[in-house]
């Protein structure tokens, strides 16, 4: 006979806390990696950030033209939101 012992149902029913389970799965990582990838997200958020409102500033006169409906506020706000969302995964990957 095996002498393992068997959980009662009462611990088999109760669910285990998601955020334990999350930490648990994370597994650690070395600083210079996270510092590491963390300023490539900082950088190419800079990159994207700079490069597109020149990029904007250089074709002002044929978006103007073009009379598309994404004029220039709309497409501002795509290169902000993208910028910003790179330096949100930066900041998260050096300190979350």
């Amino acid at each position: 006979m095996s002498t393992d012992k068997v959980p009662s149902v009462g611990t088999l029913d109760k669910p285990e806390n998601l955020q334990d389970l999350l930490k648990q799965d994370r597994g650690d990582d070395c600083t210079p990696c996270r510092v590491i990838g963390g300023g490539a997200f900082l950088g190419l958020a800079a990159y994207s950030y700079f490069s597109g409102q020149r990029q904007l500033e250089r074709n002002q006169a044929q978006i103007l033209a073009s009379k598309s409906i994404f004029g220039m506020r709309s497409r501002r706000f795509g290169i902000v939101a993208t910028s910003m969302g790179l330096a949100w995964l930066g900041i998260w990957r050096l300190f979350l």
